[in-house]
């Protein structure tokens, strides 16, 4: 009989072991449970090295969300997904980076987003991040198998409520994407670096070693990036560049020196 192997993450500790549990009774399924991300990539890290790998990522889609005004809310923590397998996992805290980032390191992995609530515009980032299915947490035990075992089939499971918003989001973030597009094409080669390295986190002197340039260089190339990008700050450049499919620097190339600066901006100045 061919297991499945299942990693169910959510941090209400009650909810995880409960389903662990009920999952666990399924005579095909073999499940661990993991209460954070960093939690959850190091229990795949470890299956991975036991020559025992997860299939299937269960995630809360409000994974280490904090209390948010009103009576039960919550609201997302936001989290800065890597590109391309950065070594940036361990900080991985909300749901939808930490399947973003499970997807790139671990592509053979398929992930299911389970949500208190059907919510299309959260529905069409987790598809976008990589999941495989949008699922209630207050659906049934033989459902959510269901939805496991036709994951494993390269299936795509939403519930069929949420498909027409779906559609409508993931239609509007395409117009975005090719608008972002079309912006970052119009830099020349020199502006697509440095933007390559403001994606990666880098601070104007750290740029300015890697591209053998000087800091007032870069500056001047920071602020013709803004320009043509129609943005204000450096924050709103990474995350258009992230539409466009933007991908950081190679992290691979070592600095003469230089420290990677984590805060490139402030108050929306170039640092």
């Amino acid at each position: 009989m061919i297991r499945i192997r299942v990693l169910v993450v959510d941090d209400h500790r009650i909810f995880a072991e409960s389903l662990a549990a009920a999952m666990a009774a399924e005579p095909d399924v073999d499940v661990g449970a993991a209460g954070s991300g960093p939690a959850a990539l190091r229990c795949l890290e470890r299956a991975v090295a036991d020559g025992r790998p997860f299939d299937v990522m269960l995630v809360d889609a409000d994974l280490g969300a904090v209390a948010a005004p009103g009576p039960g809310a919550r609201a997302p923590v936001p989290r800065a997904v890597p590109d391309e397998g950065g070594d940036a996992l361990d900080g991985l805290v909300d749901g939808l980076s930490l399947v973003a980032g499970v997807r790139s390191g671990q592509p053979a992995v398929r992930c299911v987003v389970l949500a208190e609530k059907d919510d299309p515009r959260r529905a069409a980032l987790a598809l976008q991040a990589g999941a495989s299915g949008w699922v209630a947490k207050d659906c049934s035990l033989q459902r959510l198998l269901a939805v496991i075992r036709g994951v494993l089939r390269d299936e795509t499971h939403l519930p069929p409520a949420l498909l027409t918003g779906v559609l409508r989001e993931l239609t509007a973030a395409r117009k975005h994407r090719t608008e972002s597009e079309r912006l970052v094409e119009s830099l020349t080669p020199r502006e697509r670096e440095v933007l390559r390295c403001m994606v990666a986190g880098l601070g104007r002197k750290a740029v300015a070693e890697r591209l053998f340039l000087s800091p007032h260089t870069v500056r001047t190339h920071m602020q013709n990036v803004l320009g043509k990008l129609g943005v204000h700050s450096t924050l709103a450049a990474v995350a258009l560049a992230r539409r466009a499919g933007v991908g950081p620097a190679d992290p691979a190339v070592k600095l003469s020196g230089g420290l990677a600066g984590n805060v490139v901006e402030r108050g929306g100045q170039l640092a």
